[in-house]
C-alpha cells in the first residue's frame, strides 16, 4: 500500500508537467484511499462499510447539504484530519499526516507537505466535481 502511496504523489507531483487535470489525480485518490469505505460511487457503501460501528456518509451531497455551495475548507479540513478540533471524531483515518508520511521519501519533510497538500486538494477538487 505504501507503494501505492508513493505512487500517487509522484504523479502529483509531477502532474502539471505532464498536463494531468487535478481532477482525474482526485479520482485515483479517491478510489485508491477513500472508495473502501466510502464506496466507488461515494455512497457511502464501500466493502468495509458494513464492517465499522460507524455509519459511513455518502459524500455526493455535502453541497447540497451546506445550501448548494460545496465547502472547500471543511472538506478539506476533514481530509486532512490534522486541526487540532479533531474533525472526524476519531474513526477517520487522518490521511494529512499519511500523505506527508510517505511524501517525505520522495524529497524530505520541506517537500513532503506540498505533495501532502496536492494530493489532498486534488481529492477535494473531485469530491465537489460529483456533487449531486
Amino acid at each position: 500500500m505504501r507503494w501505492l502511496m508513493t505512487a500517487a504523489a509522484l504523479a502529483l507531483a509531477a502532474a502539471p508537467n505532464l498536463g494531468v487535470a487535478q481532477q482525474d489525480l482526485g479520482e485515483v485518490e479517491y478510489q485508491t484511499a477513500c472508495a473502501v469505505c466510502h464506496g466507488e460511487s461515494a455512497l457511502g457503501n464501500g466493502p468495509l462499510a458494513a464492517l465499522l460501528k460507524i455509519n459511513v456518509p455518502g459524500l455526493t451531497g455535502l453541497a447540497k447539504a451546506n445550501g448548494g455551495v460545496f465547502p472547500v475548507m471543511e472538506t478539506l479540513q476533514k481530509i486532512d484530519g490534522r486541526s487540532p478540533l479533531q474533525a472526524h471524531g476519531g474513526p477517520m483515518p487522518v490521511w494529512g499526516d499519511r500523505y506527508t508520511a510517505s511524501a517525505e521519501a520522495l524529497g524530505g519533510p520541506f517537500a513532503a507537505e506540498t505533495v501532502a497538500r496536492g494530493r489532498l486538494l486534488s481529492l477535494v477538487y473531485y469530491l465537489e466535481s460529483i456533487q449531486e
